[in-house]
């Protein structure tokens, strides 16, 4: 079993390990990845990053539909 998606997880990362249902959940949460990542170091940014930047919403519903899509 992979390791738990956590607020440490790279956004890079979740779009590595689930794909699609990544980008789409990430998508549902304010995340837009876009075709590639647009801005180059976004995707290289952890899920609280990108909440703390209001990029993203309700960090703790989109680890909770990670973990479950995992």
């Amino acid at each position: 079993m992979p390791d738990a998606f956590t607020r440490e997880s790279k956004v890079r990362g979740v779009v590595a390990r689930l794909g699609e249902r990544g980008e789409a959940l990430l998508l549902e949460h304010g995340y837009d990845v876009g075709e590639g990542f647009a801005d180059v170091l976004s995707q290289y940014q952890t899920l609280e990053t990108a909440a703390q930047q209001d990029r993203l919403r309700d960090l703790e519903g989109l680890l909770k539909e990670l973990n479950d899509a995992d």
